[in-house]
């Protein structure tokens, strides 16, 4: 059996304020593009099996595009003769069990498609192997509930297919909703391979378990991971990395601003965005800013910077200086995840009583809007 493992597509992600020219967000548009040409990618490896770790969606209600490209992959993959098994993560797994999930949609198309989204395990037996699948659960202790369900093929080869975060890589927390942590109990050699989602970069964390990592890089704490996906042979034990395309994410290194006047750092930030601006797509970038002033970088002309920016999908400054934070000329976009909306959709499966539940949601939103909206400063009060 030979398998591809991939996911964190987050099909619907918008991010930069950025249109492409049929007016769709360009992030969202390019990550469309480039999840359709990984499919073709996975196509041509022939596998067995494409195994989908979670988060094929950025929400738990997918734009009509995010619909409209999980469609087309599964008319891909079922024209060439490849069934998908695929479990929802915790961006679109519902958070409440009176709300539709997504993969019920998915379901009516014709081609083979095996979902996990009920809040249970399930297992499915495909040729000579049983996928055991543990999608992204309302509650942490529920893992190790479904996981002790688990009845093993005999004589053949067993996969885990789960979402959640490795105790191993508590560190690398991502902050969102209903981001649980796997029991590495749960990580047990009895499995041939156990095929996680969730965290987004390749990493193997224990001998027979691996996250293939996000296709694309969703966030710039992301900058040094691999990604793409991952080509499995059980019968022969091996792993390797399968590259994807995706929209690069470049640093473009530290700048030395101790002496350079505002012009001249300005045009050693163009200079530098020109340099990386040669990509097949408009990359991400980032530059660290090294003992500038706030007098410096509040003189910087937002021309200049606002050209650069226009070179690129979009450039991110980082600022080392022993001075207080002093923002740039021009836009600051600290978009990556929508978590006013996904705070929504947790507090629909508190439970709670209207006039509290109301209560909570606009203050909570108003809060995250407001620390959102940029880092507050020491005069800066919350809402």
């Amino acid at each position: 059996m030979r398998l591809v493992h991939i996911g964190d597509s987050h099909l619907g992600l918008s991010q930069f304020n950025r249109l492409a020219d049929d007016g769709v967000n360009l992030r969202e548009r390019l990550v469309y593009a480039n999840f359709l040409d990984g499919i073709d990618t996975v196509i041509r490896s022939r596998p067995d099996v494409v195994v989908h770790a979670g988060d094929l969606f950025h929400s738990v209600r997918p734009k009509t595009l995010a619909y409209k490209t999980a469609f087309e992959c599964l008319s891909r993959l079922g024209d060439a003769g490849i069934p998908l098994v695929i479990i929802a993560g915790n961006h679109d797994m519902s958070k409440s069990r009176y709300t539709t999930s997504p993969f019920e949609v998915l379901e009516y198309h014709s081609a083979p498609v095996h979902a996990a989204y009920r809040y249970r395990y399930e297992p499915v037996d495909l040729g000579d192997t049983r996928f055991h699948l543990i999608p992204n659960l309302l509650q942490a202790d529920q893992y190790r509930q479904e996981f002790d369900r688990i009845e093993m093929l005999k004589g053949g080869n067993n996969v885990l297919v789960t979402h959640g975060l490795a105790s191993l890589l508590r560190d690398r927390r991502l902050g969102t909703v209903m981001e649980h942590e796997i029991d590495a109990t749960m990580l047990s050699p009895k499995f041939d391979y156990i095929a996680l989602g969730h965290f987004h970069g390749q990493r193997q964390v224990a001998d027979n378990a691996w996250y293939c990592g996000s296709q694309e890089f969703i966030t710039y704490a992301e900058i040094g991971d691999t990604k793409g996906g991952l080509a499995v042979d059980l019968d022969r034990h091996t792993v390797g990395s399968l590259a994807l395309p995706c929209t690069p994410m470049i640093d473009l290194g530290r700048l030395d601003c101790t002496s350079l006047s505002p012009r001249e750092i300005g045009d050693a930030i163009a200079e530098r965005a020109m340099q990386a601006a040669g990509s097949p797509q408009p990359p991400m970038a980032v530059i660290t800013l090294a003992g500038a002033d706030r007098r410096a970088l509040r003189s910087l002309d937002p021309a200049v910077l606002t050209e650069a920016r226009g070179r690129l999908l979009d450039l991110k400054f980082t600022v080392l200086s022993d001075e207080p934070h002093a923002p740039l000329a021009g836009r600051r976009d600290l978009s990556g995840a929508d978590y006013a909306g996904l705070f929504g959709e947790y507090l629909k499966g508190m439970g709670l009583e209207e006039r509290k539940h109301r209560f909570v949601s606009e203050k909570g939103t108003e809060i995250l809007r407001w620390v959102m909206a940029g880092e507050p400063g020491d005069g800066d009060a919350a809402p």
